[in-house]
């Protein structure tokens, strides 16, 4: 088959950043995207400023990219889900047709959910649990030790509330949608407040904010966190979207779709990657200057998080929309100089702008938030893209996100083991 033939580039050669791009079928900035991810290795050209890479890990990547459809061209196997919900397209996304950051700009976390779920706007809309769903997940949630991570609270809060809800196996968009404006609050509320709770009033960035920062919740940092909850409702199909689609799929109800997602952000490169931006932020803060702290991760052969997207070769929208308002905050000033000096620094080694990981750390640390909070934050956010994604495939084949697989074991018949 033409994915198993060889590519060229002999075992020890150095490929350029150019001739990598080429190879790969890709840009040179997402070369280095590869890098941020942790997919390709790159080693310093001595003397200059360029990077070189492993001919043969850059053969590997290009099978792996041709077999899956990762590259710039699609091959026939690669995977595509019909959806009306988010386009991505030279670095800005839309949901429904319309600009996300324009949208999060101008409206709260809640109504943009509800355009995303109906295509309708409902200005002022604000989501309210029920006590007995509340009741039963802040039981569960109490019951995990006390070093359970967040998405471990939202995971048992999710599935606890479920047990609440008689006709959770009810699929019809009213009812779905029913327990969407339940559960995400709901989810919210099984966290330990670490000040006054207000209760179920009020928009949900001022009840989750109470969940993450010990501090005094201003109007211009619940604007910021409300933005950030609304920029991150959807993002196409993310790994835990697709595990959604998959439950979904399945006919699995709303709360077991939603606890497929949370399984899935746990990964350093998907929902935790803005804990691992958080520390690196806090070092270069405590150290005073990105360099050390970069050179650090860079001779332990570690990607820097908060960087480069594979969707946006050149700015990430979100990060953007983000920092915007950050910059209004005096209390933010000294995490988003570290940020900046991050970018810079990192840009003599590989040119990659700020992702919304990095953004978000800059949010958490200058509120006096845990390394934890920015996974919080996409978690509590991400639900209600969880949900619009859930209708759509209960509105598909049951059992279609079915692929076979490839077998590559021993070829029958083998004998019995011994």
């Amino acid at each position: 088959m033409r994915d198993q033939e060889p590519l060229p580039g002999p075992a020890g050669q150095r490929l350029s950043t150019k001739e990598a791009a080429e190879l790969l079928g890709v840009k040179p900035e997402t070369v280095y995207a590869y890098v941020s991810r942790g997919q390709l290795t790159s080693r310093r050209v001595p003397g200059g400023r360029g990077s070189t890479f492993d001919a043969k890990e850059v053969a590997a990547l290009a099978r792996r990219n041709s077999r899956e459809g990762g590259g710039s061209s699609s091959s026939g196997g690669e995977l595509s889900v019909r959806t009306s919900l988010t386009l991505i397209d030279t670095d800005r996304y839309y949901f429904r047709g319309v600009d996300a950051t324009e949208l999060a700009a101008r409206h709260s976390y809640e109504e943009v959910a509800e355009w995303l779920w109906t295509g309708r706007m409902r200005p002022g809309v604000t989501f309210t649990a029920s006590e007995a769903a509340v009741a039963v997940a802040r039981r569960a949630v109490d019951a995990l030790p006390e070093h359970a991570a967040p998405t471990d609270r939202l995971r048992v809060a999710a599935i606890a509330a479920s047990t609440a809800d008689p006709l959770r196996f009810d699929l019809s968009e009213e009812a779905v949608l029913g327990t969407a404006r339940v559960l995400i609050p709901t989810m919210v509320a099984a966290l330990p407040p670490i000040v006054h709770d207000p209760g179920d009033g009020g928009p949900l960035a001022h009840r989750l904010w109470t969940r993450l920062s010990g501090r005094h919740a201003d109007e211009a940092g619940l604007r910021a966190l409300d933005t950030a909850l609304a920029l991150l409702v959807d993002h196409d199909l993310a790994a835990s979207t697709l595990a959604v689609r998959v439950a979904a799929s399945a006919r699995a109800h709303a709360y077991a779709a939603v606890s497929a997602g949370l399984g899935v952000i746990e990964g350093p490169l998907h929902g935790a990657a803005s804990g691992l931006a958080h520390r690196l932020l806090l070092d270069v803060l405590d150290q005073g200057s990105a360099a050390p702290v970069i050179a650090d991760e860079l001779r332990a052969g570690r990607s820097i998080p908060g960087l480069g997207h594979r969707l946006y070769p050149g700015e990430d929208p979100r990060a953007r929309a983000l920092f915007a308002l950050l910059e209004q905050i005096p209390k933010a000033e000294s995490a988003l100089a570290a940020a900046q000096d991050i970018v810079a620094t990192t840009a003599r080694h590989a040119p990659l702008h700020a992702n919304i990981d990095l953004a978000l750390a800059v949010l958490t640390a200058s509120s006096g938030m845990p390394a934890t909070a920015g996974e919080t934050i996409f978690a509590v956010a991400r639900t209600a893209g969880w949900i619009a994604h859930a209708l759509e495939e209960y509105g598909e084949r049951p059992l279609r996100m079915r692929p076979s697989g490839h077998y590559v074991g021993p070829r029958p018949p083998q004998p019995l083991p011994e």
